[in-house]
């Protein structure tokens, strides 16, 4: 009889549970195409015999008119919702299901195939517990299971049942099956992913899905039900120390203020000293509540609200927690596998959502990119869809944070596209940058300082428009008219820095943000000594001056857009450079427009007039 690598290898007896005392068990299925995965979750559902006679009659309906079994019921139909689904006899969208035995209740997310919808396996494997991988036995272990797998291990997901598919198609071959699994426990272990059930199945017919199959006896292991009823998955977060994001202040009335949110790790109790992070101010629960009544004691996975012995400001994002403190810093490495259309820039501003929190991020470095053949790591100056890479981000304040591996919710993040709203990756947090380690800001801020006191107030100045246009002139005396009047000022100069600090930049849109990156971070520290920083960019697109003016405060940055006629400027600029930046997208949100048309005496009394307003002149 041949059993590999089981720890539930008898039959399973447990008393039955009530539902309220079930746990759940959150799972996906991911593979290749035509795998299997659809019908293998539509045979779970049929098989619990929790489906109400409406569906069953729809199901022996539609595996008629729409199946692919012949005169046999196609399980996948239970599944597969969207009509494109049904008519291509693929997975596009994540489908989730739920269903549940005596012992336990599960939630079950059915991910795509699909190359190209490799970001809707991710959004399925980010909240698994369990992944359920399937393999054609004909086929093996390929480039898809590959991938799938990495996400799988990427996401920290530590137990995984690999159904091996279609033995039918095989002969029932226990050598085929051996074989499988030897080339897919080489892959688990390159991945970190050691617990791993392998079970040969027929997906359509149910062997090995609920019920033992007698065409197997070679095989003695449990079936895919007993494992996923037995399998142990919470232990070890509730052994962490206690973490909760703040997600809600609840304040219904003068007498009471409390702090809801989910228990992300370990367990706490009524009287246990706490921590609140950012802010590190301590205190002691006073009370716990839960939609059932107040508890002594609560643990991972609950929603809770926390009254505490002290007034403390918290706010939503704050974590509270006790033990060893969560780490808390500004420059994060970690991983991403980036879901967007548009590839990955370094140097790009976006929007990260940890948790409950939602800071601005920069991608300062892409360290390498994961070969999905290979495992190899490899250079590459940017991320398209679907791929997996290392990067370093660089926060704009610190955030309240875990590895991964220590923390699922606390370390796991999105990135937010600030200008289409669209999510552009999902990653995981290895640590703090090694850059944090090797940078130390001051004890005092000193610019914030001398901000808060100047009378004037400082700010830059960011100049756009067309090459050719009269920006330059009009920087230039915008600077003299500024010193005239006895504030201190410096010119920044886009073309001039090109000949240094810029040099290595190219003329493309990662170089132009990254270049507006660069006078960005310079021209703040001019703002922080109290100076005026005027600021000409090249042809900066919109996302390059959005990054530019998350650095500063409100009322720091002021977008003034010089507008001049492409024709004209044409004429005036004839370089390779302006010709080739002269199409990019201008400013459409500038805190000032000025025309190229008038002279540049009167544009440069509007902007001293504007900066008088503003309390800068």
């Amino acid at each position: 009889m041949l059993c590999l690598d089981h720890a539930h290898d008898t039959e399973l007896a447990a008393p039955l549970k009530h539902p309220v005392d079930r746990p759940t068990l959150r799972f996906i299925t991911c593979g290749s195409v035509d795998d299997g995965k659809s019908t293998l979750v539509g045979r779970l559902l049929y098989d619990s015999k929790l489906l109400l006679d409406d569906q069953l009659s729809a199901l022996h309906a539609e595996s008629k008119s729409a199946g692919t079994a012949g005169q046999d019921l196609d399980f996948a139909l239970l599944v597969d919702g969207l009509q494109a689904e049904r008519e291509q006899g693929i997975t596009i969208d994540v489908a989730y299901r739920f269903f549940a035995t005596p012992q336990r209740r599960f939630v079950v997310a059915d991910t795509p195939g699909h190359v190209q919808y490799t970001r809707n396996m991710a959004t399925g494997a980010s909240t698994a517990d369990l992944a359920v991988v399937l393999i054609d036995a004909r086929k093996g272990v390929i480039d898809q299971t590959r991938r799938h797998s990495h996400i799988v291990g990427l996401f920290g997901i530590r137990h995984v049942v690999l159904a091996i598919n279609k033995m039918d198609l095989v002969g029932f071959d226990a050598a085929r099956f051996i074989a499988i699994t030897h080339a897919y426990r080489a892959l688990a272990a390159e991945l970190g992913i050691t617990n791993v059930c392998y079970v040969p199945v027929v997906a359509p017919d149910g062997d090995n899905i609920f019920t033992p199959s007698a065409r197997m006896p070679w095989y003695s292991g449990p079936t895919i039900m007993e494992h996923l009823e037995a399998v142990e998955v919470g232990g070890e977060i509730r052994e962490r120390p206690f973490r909760m994001p703040v997600q809600w202040v609840n304040r219904p009335n003068a007498e009471f203020r409390g702090f809801s949110g989910r228990i992300a790790s370990g367990r706490v109790a009524r009287g246990d000293a706490i921590m609140v992070q950012p802010s590190d101010r301590s205190s002691h629960i006073a009370r716990i509540v839960t939609p059932a009544g107040e508890r002594d004691v609560a643990v991972a996975g609950q929603s809770v609200t926390l009254l505490l012995a002290d007034e403390i400001d918290i706010s939503r994002g704050d974590v509270v927690s006790s033990g060893a403190a969560a780490m808390v810093c500004d420059q994060l490495a970690a991983r991403l596998v980036w879901f967007d259309d548009a590839a990955l820039v370094p140097g790009r501003r976006y929007l990260l959502k940890s948790a409950r929190s939602c800071v601005g991020a920069v991608i300062s470095a892409l360290k390498h990119r994961v070969a999905i053949d290979s495992m190899a790591q490899q250079a590459a100056t940017t991320l398209n869809a679907n791929e997996i890479g290392a990067v370093e981000l660089c926060l704009e304040r610190p955030l309240v944070c875990e590895t991964y591996r220590d923390d699922r919710e606390l370390g796991s993040f999105i990135l937010i596209d600030p200008l289409s709203h669209k999510t552009a990756a999902a990653g995981i947090i290895d640590g703090a940058s090694r850059r944090a380690a090797n940078n130390n800001w001051p004890a005092q801020d000193a610019g914030t300082a001398v901000r808060a006191q100047s009378k004037p107030r400082p700010c830059v100045l960011w100049l756009t428009g067309r090459s050719g246009g009269t920006t330059s002139i009009l920087a230039h005396l915008l600077d003299k008219r500024l010193n005239e009047f006895g504030r201190h000022c410096i010119l920044l100069d886009g073309d001039a820095l090109r000949h240094g600090l810029n040099r290595d930049l190219g003329v493309g849109d990662a170089a132009r943000i990254e270049g507006s990156r660069r006078l960005a971070e310079i021209a703040k520290l001019f703002v922080d000594a109290g100076l005026i920083a005027l600021v000409k960019p090249i042809a900066p697109p919109p996302s390059g001056t959005a990054l530019a003016r998350a650095l500063f405060s409100a009322g720091e940055f002021i977008e003034i857009d010089v507008a001049a006629p492409v024709q004209e400027t044409a004429r005036r600029d004839p370089k390779p450079l302006a010709r080739r930046t002269r199409a990019a997208e201008l400013p459409k949100r500038a805190d000032l427009v000025i025309d190229a048309a008038t002279l540049a005496e009167a544009g440069c009394d509007r902007i001293i007039a504007s900066l008088r307003e503003r309390g800068c002149v």
